[in-house]
């Protein structure tokens, strides 16, 4: 079975854009954050189903897409590593998941 591993700072971007959203509707944030963790969840059973983000077609990351957020990750064959959730308006910066990989590494 593949184990899942969430960063800390994915589960604080998971976190601060929950909060943005409870600003106006904390039902809201509270149904966004369990759909997210529902949906990453799948990645044990299914760790290739995910996308590949148009920003790193060539990379080994993949992307689940649960709006509005984007949940980064990458499949080694036996770890399913969570290091980055953004906002899915935003653009992907250039080195922010190297940046997130060395750090979790």
């Amino acid at each position: 079975m593949v184990e899942l591993i969430w960063t800390e700072p994915a589960l604080q971007d998971l976190d601060a854009i929950a909060d943005y959203i409870a600003l106006d509707d904390l039902q809201a944030a509270r149904r966004l954050v369990q759909r997210v963790f529902e949906y990453v969840e799948q990645l044990i059973e299914y760790p290739e189903s995910g996308s590949r983000p148009p920003e790193l077609r060539k990379s080994r990351y993949r992307q689940i897409v649960e709006p509005p957020c984007r949940v980064f990750y990458r499949y080694d064959g036996q770890r399913v590593l969570v290091p980055y959730v953004m906002r899915g308006e935003r653009r992907l910066r250039k080195g922010r998941l190297a940046k997130r990989n060395r750090d979790a590494a």
